[in-house]
């Protein structure tokens, strides 16, 4: 939020220097130039040295004759002005305040651009899809899933996979996962289901390779250097440095959410709460631990 306000303010901030800019330019603009100001004569009826015109006495004395019909005063008519061609630089006023503002008027309307679209994409949007919370749906439902994909339900969406964790592994689980983990490895046991759930990331915590499952062994096998996991993404063989990675998950009403944008990392080597063995062959040759 405070590097929203510091884009806004910045935006108005060159708004304000854009605009001031703009006024002294016309202002300067407006002014006659210092050799039409040089050429300015002024008119000696109206100012100047003084030197030529009537004192106030001779003014009032002027004034008593003609009211009394004795004589009108004469004044001298002002000379002739000499003509004076007009000021270039002053006839383009107008044009130069309307590029200068034109100018002014672009830049201003692009740097609005800019700090609208710096608001927007830095103001939080409600996201969905991976990196969001998602709404898997009801556990029996999702482990009937499970059971009709031979043991392994993939959520594209969410760049996960959801496989069955056995209520007769929870003991062991609760002595090793995270409460975030726990929430729907635990959900069979506390809500009467067949078994509980646990969502796996993708990655292989290798070097990224993404993981898919072997039917025959019903474990997850890497086939990019043979890293090897159980059904429930603990590590039984190969590179890696511990299990898959996993989603923070919760249970509400029987409904699984898990939280993309949560990752915790897998458990360290050697921990086997389900004690799985390979039920069948392997898909990916026995992998060596170097």
């Amino acid at each position: 939020m405070g590097v929203v306000i510091a884009v806004v303010l910045l935006v108005l901030l060159a708004v304000v220097v854009l605009v001031g800019a703009s006024k002294r330019r016309d202002r300067t603009a407006a002014g006659l130039s210092r050799q039409a100001r040089k050429r300015n004569v002024t008119n000696p009826l109206l100012g100047g040295s003084g030197e030529d015109l009537p004192t106030g006495r001779e003014v009032e004395a002027a004034a008593a004759v003609a009211r009394s019909g004795a004589g009108l005063a004469t004044v001298e008519s002002a000379p002739t002005e000499p003509f004076v061609a007009p000021d270039l630089q002053a006839v383009g006023v107008s044009r130069r305040q309307f590029f200068n503002r034109s100018l002014v008027g672009m830049m201003g309307f692009g740097l609005s651009g800019f700090g609208g679209a710096s608001i927007a994409f830095l103001w939080p949007q409600g996201v969905s899809g991976f990196g969001s919370k998602i709404k898997v749906g009801n556990i029996v439902e999702l482990l009937a899933d499970i059971d009709a994909n031979n043991g392994f339900l993939y959520k594209p969406e969410g760049r996960m996979w959801i496989t069955a964790y056995p209520n007769g592994a929870v003991e062991k689980a609760r002595a090793t996962y995270s409460a975030p983990e726990l929430a729907g490895m635990t959900s069979g046991v506390e809500g009467g289901f067949d078994a509980g759930v646990v969502a796996l990331y993708q990655k292989c915590p290798h070097l990224g390779c993404r993981v898919p499952n072997c039917v025959s062994s019903q474990w997850f096998e890497c086939p990019c250097h043979g890293s090897q996991y159980n059904q429930v993404g603990e590590k039984r063989g190969g590179p890696a440095p511990r299990g898959m990675d996993r989603f923070a998950m919760s249970v509400a009403n029987g409904v699984l959410t898990v939280d993309t944008g949560t990752i915790i990392q897998g458990p360290p080597i050697g921990t086997n709460t389900t004690g799985q063995e390979a039920e069948g062959p392997n898909c990916i040759g026995q992998a060596s631990g170097h």
